[in-house]
Formats: structure tokens, sequence, C-alpha cells
């Protein structure tokens, strides 16, 4: 897998990530809700640490900033 997540890309995941599950171990969201934004806060999480994002690769979207030689 190549990678094709910024370093801004994985922070916003990442704080995302964090958020949604303290809603969710709070009990803030209960029901289907809490179930779904703790598989996304989960989803986020492994994507920040692999810094690859499966949805980016058919749109050929990368988020790392390119560098000039």
């Amino acid at each position: 897998m190549k990678k094709n997540m910024g370093t801004t890309d994985k922070l916003v995941r990442f704080i995302l990530a964090v958020v949604m599950a303290v809603l969710y171990f709070t009990n803030t969201f209960s029901g289907t809700m809490a179930l779904v934004s703790l598989i996304l806060a989960a989803i986020f999480l492994l994507t920040s640490f692999i810094s690859f994002c499966p949805l980016y690769l058919p749109f050929g979207i990368s988020t790392i900033k390119k560098t000039k030689n």
C-alpha cells in the first residue's frame, strides 16, 4: 500500500476518533448512533496509523505534500 495521507489529514482523523470514542464511552451517544460512531472511530484510528485511506485510491486523492527538488 502506498501512503496517501498527509500529517494534517492523519491528525484530524485521530482527533475525530478520540472525540467519537469519548462520546461513546460517556454514553452521550446511544443505540445505533453509538455503534456507528465507535466503528468510524476505529476506522479513523486505523487509517491514521497506517497513513492509507482506501477511499482515496479510486479517486487518485493524496493529501501528502509534494516536495520540490
